[in-house]
């Protein structure tokens, strides 16, 4: 039955793990201000704009 703690333990680690890098990702995310969004998203948006569309085969 110890094969079951080591099993528990590294799922345990694994939920931490993601936890961690989860929280690390909202924190970066929420470090923007809204000019900084604006200024993304309309980046973007002009991107997509002056990317070629594929045209659809069917």
């Amino acid at each position: 039955m110890r094969w079951w703690k080591i099993a528990g333990l590294a799922g345990l680690a694994g939920v931490a793990a993601t936890g961690a890098v989860i929280a690390r990702a909202e924190r970066k995310r929420r470090a923007y201000t809204p000019d900084e969004i604006r200024g993304r998203l309309h980046e973007r948006l002009a991107e997509a704009a002056t990317k070629p569309e594929l045209e659809d085969p069917a």
